[in-house]
């Protein structure tokens, strides 16, 4: 498979991407952490790819992306004042919950009832989730591999196993979003990253 890094701003970035999207294929995007790879999040068989291109264990959840609030009713069964609270406070923002999965999603994202939900602050995967839907938002790397900071380093790791790579330079990169457990009556960080312990617990006082 030949791999094609096209920049974001040209006027055919967004379009050919959602095209290969809507084909089943693989396409990875810059975030407001690091790059993310990205399928359509009801494609059970392009999630499957997923797993295969990156070397991942199938056992480990794949968490979603969301472009608007009002996309939160495709992904999730519903959020507790818990969730609703930390979203409106972070979101768009490098900050993943931990919320009950719609039954619609494939389980092969995660067996569990639970589902990582996510909008990311960049203005070019928003604008490609506002187009496409909800995508898998996993990061842009070979299992055990360092999380990408730009198309480049994407390549590096991906090339000949995608069809395309969303040049929006480089991203902030560091740590992947954090990871709040919401479905209890108490916020449960389940991995530490951008937005920390005190910013997440500030957000009730």
């Amino acid at each position: 498979m030949e791999t094609s890094i096209l920049l974001a701003e040209l006027p055919h970035a967004l379009e050919r991407a959602i095209e290969l999207l809507r084909e089943g294929q693989l396409v990875a995007f810059p975030t407001d952490t690091v790059y993310g790879l990205g399928a359509l999040a009801f494609d059970r068989e392009a999630i499957e790819r997923i797993y295969l291109v990156k070397g991942r264990d199938t056992t480990r959840p794949i968490s979603v992306l969301v472009g608007s609030p009002a996309a939160l009713a495709e992904v999730t069964a519903g959020m507790n004042a818990l969730a609703r609270c930390l979203a409106e406070k972070f979101w768009p923002g490098a900050l993943t919950l931990v919320v009950p999965r719609h039954p619609a999603l494939p389980d092969n994202l995660f067996a569990q009832p639970t589902i990582g939900v996510r909008m990311p602050d960049h203005p070019v995967v928003l604008a490609l989730l506002k187009q496409a839907g909800p995508l898998t938002g996993t990061s842009a790397n070979l299992s055990g591999q360092p999380s990408p900071s730009t198309a480049q380093e994407v390549y590096a790791q991906l090339s000949g196993r995608i069809p395309l790579i969303l040049d929006g330079g480089r991203t902030p990169g560091g740590s992947p979003s954090t990871v709040v457990d919401c479905t209890g009556s108490q916020p449960v960080i389940l991995r530490s990253g951008p937005i920390t312990r005190e910013q997440i617990f500030s957000a009730f006082s």
